[in-house]
């Protein structure tokens, strides 16, 4: 639920948290209702411009590096050689920016099935786009679970779901079919990784997700905490599924030469967050 009040204060008040965020307003820049969800566009005092999406804040142009980088670079650099690139969402393209800086990757796919999301960032936030034409990247406008399920098997090295919460077109990429079709598509070794909501606010969605990875077979997980000023708590996570072997460390020279150019992550920050806070082991380990 939104609210814009008098004093031109965008509220977003989320119920099922008992809480609520709020930003403050110049003007509206845009709304347009799609097949699928409303998205709206404002601009704020100090955040840039914001993105909104059925009431919820999705991309702001002040903070977006936090989420884009870690829901991409920790996936990559974790693997050894990525090569074929899957975003399953990621409609405002920042996500495909963040993969395009590794020169390994010699193709990213990313399916999202709002149109409406890439126009308005196209038009609001170019800088995420600036990658659109990158002769590694196909942009599609489809169904992400429906590619999923049809992908050749062992034909992708990372899967990233940079999707909204798990409600509307988002509900259909938090359970066991879709993660089996991310396991059966991606090659030995290959890491699928999620946004995974808060890990103060959802952790019962949080240990349900981690739980369905395991069941379907994937063998190691890691659940990476990050600041994410936005969106409830201002605590956000994304959790990575490796098919086959466990996780054995990361590409830290990769990360330290990536590090030129990003705003958030580098080596020290992706050792950081694989220190799991004890309240989230105890939430893992209880069954």
């Amino acid at each position: 639920m939104a609210n814009l009040d008098q004093n031109n204060w965008f509220t977003e008040i989320s119920d099922r948290d008992g809480s609520a965020f709020s930003l403050r307003i110049t003007k509206k820049l845009d709304e347009q209702q799609s097949p699928f969800q409303k998205v709206e566009m404002y601009e704020t005092t100090d955040f840039g411009n914001l993105m909104i999406i059925d009431g919820c804040t999705m991309v702001s142009s002040r903070e977006n590096f936090f989420y884009h980088e870690m829901i991409s670079h920790p996936a990559l650099l974790a693997h050894p050689n990525p090569k074929n690139v899957v975003i399953i969402g990621g409609g405002d393209c920042g996500t495909l920016r963040e993969v395009l800086k590794h020169p390994g990757v010699e193709s990213v796919t990313q399916i999202d099935i709002d149109e409406v999301v890439t126009q308005m960032s196209l038009k609001y936030f170019p800088e995420l786009c600036e990658s659109n034409q990158d002769p590694r990247a196909t942009v599609m406008f489809d169904d992400g679970i429906k590619y999923m399920r049809e992908a050749a098997p062992e034909s992708i090295d990372v899967v990233i779901v940079d999707g909204t919460d798990p409600v509307g077109p988002g509900e259909g990429l938090f359970n066991h079919a879709f993660y089996t079709s991310c396991l059966t598509a991606l090659r030995p070794g290959g890491i699928l990784i999620q946004q995974s909501e808060s890990p103060l606010m959802h952790m019962p969605l949080l240990v349900e997700m981690r739980d369905a990875m395991t069941e379907v077979g994937f063998v190691d997980l890691q659940t990476l905490p990050f600041p994410q000023p936005i969106y409830p708590s201002g605590l956000w996570s994304v959790t990575l599924a490796r098919k086959s072997e466990a996780f054995a460390g990361f590409r830290e020279d990769d990360a330290n030469t990536l590090s030129q150019s990003t705003e958030y992550y580098n080596a020290g920050i992706h050792h950081g967050a694989l220190a799991t806070p004890n309240y989230m082991k105890r939430a893992f380990e209880k069954k």
